[in-house]
């Protein structure tokens, strides 16, 4: 199962459209926080599912703060990450996803990408999409079998 992983895309619709199209063949897309408009214009254009969490920046937001879920048996907790204070660093996250009995936790909030695994737990952070943003940058997720692949991508111009 391949999925598109983006956050923090603050209203650049161009720059998450033209990833969709980069991106090719998808299975889902997952959308963790600060656009929700970007979620909603997703769910509009695209066949496959989407799915979003409310980041900090989504005043109003119907969308869930965090999520579970469970794709090619590898279960996966969805969070913007703000709520875990992950700016300041990863205890707090690593705890929740420790009491979840996940195998990933995928985040956004600090607009900056990582891969990482702490204690045989997955931190996947896809970047920003943000006009402002040095690097917007987003991520491939690859499920299969129990294995997760994940590949950082820079957002195409």
């Amino acid at each position: 199962m391949r999925i598109l992983l983006i956050s923090d895309t603050h209203g650049n619709q161009t720059a998450v459209l033209k990833t969709v199209e980069a991106a090719s063949r998808i299975d889902a897309i997952i959308h963790l926080g600060d656009g929700e408009a970007e979620g909603s214009l997703l769910s509009a254009v695209v066949t496959c599912p989407v799915f979003q969490v409310a980041g900090n920046c989504d005043a109003g937001s119907k969308a869930p703060r965090e999520m579970i879920g469970e794709w090619e048996n590898i279960r996966l907790l969805l969070c913007h990450g703000d709520q875990y204070g992950v700016k300041a660093g990863f205890s707090r996250l690593i705890e929740r996803g420790q009491e979840t009995g996940v195998d990933a936790i995928l985040y956004g909030h600090t607009h900056l990408a990582r891969i990482e695994q702490h204690d045989g737990l997955w931190l996947i952070n896809p970047g920003t999409m943000n006009q402002q943003a040095p690097f917007r940058s987003y991520i491939l997720l690859e499920l299969s079998g129990n294995a997760i692949q994940a590949t950082i991508y820079p957002c195409p111009e």
